[in-house]
């Protein structure tokens, strides 16, 4: 199917009214506002890492608030259990058979929250729905539904009694980001407010799981040229063969990447992707994909600075491929 002029304006129309939505809770922060949407519309889940206070938990309820759908929200803690988070089958004894009782994950929208202060046993439970949409408890497997996103949550600061992420499950984030502390004009707003304590519960549902699913799968057939694609796996390779790169972007970190700056195009109301989308999202959707040398991370090299260097390197194409 190739994607109208018109059905692109509708998507970039729609887009646009779920982010200032959200924008009624987090102030002044639309671009990140608009990475977490797009993650939504291209099927990901969302990392938030910031420090405390800065709105990470607002913005995920925000954004489960703006569906017409259900939502939860699991605290990780040290003692949660996979059996918390994914459900567990219990014996009826007056039906005479197990049944299976759903876990808080049974939702559009989960949060995720503080998930690096669970252990790695209850970490590895979001592994497999995370990835195909279903968990599987005594050997039944159990659809989730769709649209299906976890929007997980944590602090960079007070690591005491933390469990890091693998980067197994780093890599089935679509999409890391971070809030940052707001402008002055921002919170000078939030200031004024300070009153409401609840921001996030005055987003109000503006589009249901069919919509959602509608978007989705009209972003999926945005054109991509196929110089582009090059240009994203050339970038996606130089990853790897970086001198301060211990392990590079895996071929899910560029099959992601291609799937999102599709919607990303759209959210433009363009029917076809350019070299710039793939430029504006490499940072968040690749650098939590790499695991930087030691000796080079010891020096203060980062993630972030290894794909600003390659995408520095690389020469964007200019012309359409043959």
């Amino acid at each position: 199917m190739t994607v109208t002029q018109e059905q692109a304006d509708w998507f970039a129309d729609a887009f646009t009214k779920l982010a200032s939505s959200v924008d009624q809770a987090i102030l002044g922060k639309d671009h990140v506002i608009r990475l977490v949407v797009a993650a939504m519309l291209s099927n990901g889940h969302v990392l938030l890492e910031d420090f405390p206070g800065t709105g990470k938990t607002v913005l995920a309820k925000a954004l489960a608030n703006t569906l017409h759908g259900s939502n939860s929200r699991i605290q990780f803690t040290p003692d949660l259990l996979p059996s918390d988070v994914t459900g567990v089958t219990i014996y009826d004894q007056g039906k005479g058979v197990f049944e299976f009782h759903r876990g808080p994950i049974f939702a559009s929208v989960v949060l995720a929250d503080e998930i690096n202060r669970a252990s790695p046993k209850t970490q590895s439970a979001l592994l497999e729905v995370m990835e195909e949409g279903r968990v599987t408890v005594d050997g039944v497997s159990h659809e989730v539904g769709a649209p299906f996103m976890v929007i997980a949550t944590q602090n960079p600061v007070e690591q005491a009694g933390t469990y890091s992420l693998p980067e197994a499950q780093l890599d089935r984030f679509l999409i890391k980001t971070s809030l940052g502390y707001p402008d002055r004009d921002s919170s000078v707003a939030l200031l004024l407010d300070s009153s409401n304590r609840s921001r996030a519960s005055a987003v109000s549902p503006i589009v249901n799981a069919e919509t959602v699913l509608t978007m989705a799968a009209l972003a999926s057939e945005v054109f991509v040229d196929q110089a582009v694609i090059e240009y994203l796996n050339d970038v996606v390779t130089a990853t790897r063969h970086d001198k301060d790169v211990a392990l590079g972007v895996s071929m899910r970190g560029a099959l992601a990447l291609a799937r999102v700056v599709k919607t990303w195009a759209i959210s433009q109301g363009r029917t076809y992707v350019l070299p710039d989308d793939v430029r504006d999202l490499a940072v968040p959707v690749l650098a939590h994909r790499i695991m930087v040398d030691p000796e080079a991370e010891f020096a203060g090299t980062t993630a972030e600075q290894i794909v600003d260097r390659v995408l520095v390197s690389i020469t964007p194409p200019v012309h359409r491929a043959a």
